[in-house]
């Protein structure tokens, strides 16, 4: 089945390559941001970074996704309250940190969107494998810890794309781990954790020594429960799948206990939220020199 994987994808990059399948390029530059990996690396924390800091160098960037875990089939521009179950989880935490955000199955269509709002650069959210959208940069993001499994090709191992594909890409985030020759640092940092009812927030070390019920419908799970744990907190892990469209049932877990999820999980949670129930924010730091880089390749350095 690998091998049959292997060779659909070869084949479709090559229909790409030849121009018998058409990429659509934009009037701005388009940043791709994406993975080789099944599984979460830290796209999306990775897209706002960027979006923040291109806006602090007098850019409008806007972010356009598939929307994964929503119904939105047509293209649509996200407006302030936008519902997980419509248009997927990820893109309403890019919009609640004030960057627009354009989402369809129809990525140029939607990018197109954002254009016409006035954007002058667009981030591609997990779009390392969709070609339909021509790119100016691609950024691929490491799994430090996990890095590529046993190398091998969906589904006999993790691999969207053979690591060849590697060399291709302009630029490689390594989050955590230890980074390899050529590729930036990436740290997930947070440190509080944020009520879903009030927005109370109080130190993650509030929660040390204590039991609490930490849930995750992220790719990696298991990243969320061990920072959990590197802050002395107790964790009862919950795992769900990823994009998982939580029900209030699945959360109450009936001691009291205190229930810390991701951020991502919460956007979906608060129409339901309970008084114990927190999120725990987290923000990419990248070094100055990966920004520079990526202006580097828009022309902009």
């Amino acid at each position: 089945m690998a091998g049959l994987y292997g060779a659909l994808i070869a084949l479709r990059r090559g229909l790409y390559r030849l121009g018998l399948l058409h990429s659509e390029h934009l009037p701005v530059p388009v940043v791709v941001i994406g993975n080789l990996t099944a599984g979460g690396t830290g796209k999306t924390p990775l897209a706002i970074a960027l979006a923040e800091a291109l806006r602090a160098r007098g850019f409008r960037p806007g972010v356009v996704s598939r929307g994964h875990g929503g119904r939105q089939r047509e293209p649509v521009l996200l407006g302030n309250a936008p519902m997980p179950s419509e248009v997927g989880d990820e893109p309403c935490l890019i919009r609640a940190s004030g960057v627009p955000v354009a989402v369809g199955r129809d990525r140029p269509a939607a990018a197109r969107l954002l254009v016409a709002d006035g954007c002058d650069v667009v981030i591609a959210d997990d779009g390392l494998q969709h070609y339909r959208l021509a790119r100016d940069a691609e950024i691929c993001v490491i799994d430090g810890v996990r890095r590529f499994g046993n190398g091998h090709l969906l589904p006999a191992g993790p691999l969207r794309e053979p690591l060849r594909r590697l060399v291709q890409v302009d630029l490689r985030v390594c989050n955590g781990g230890t980074p390899q020759p050529a590729e930036y640092p990436m740290r997930l940092v947070g440190g509080e954790a944020v009520t879903l009812e009030s927005a109370h927030r109080q130190p993650l070390s509030a929660f040390a020594s204590r039991r609490v019920h930490a849930v995750a419908a992220i790719g990696n799970p298991a990243r969320f429960f061990a920072s959990l744990r590197e802050a002395g907190v107790e964790v009862v892990e919950h795992a769900f799948p990823d994009h998982h469209a939580f029900a209030a049932p699945e959360l109450a877990f009936g001691d009291g206990l205190p229930v810390l999820m991701t951020d991502k999980d919460a956007v979906k949670c608060h129409g339901f939220a309970q008084p114990h129930w927190w999120r725990v924010p987290v923000r990419a730091e990248l070094p100055a020199a990966f920004f520079d880089a990526v202006l580097a390749r828009l022309g902009r350095g």
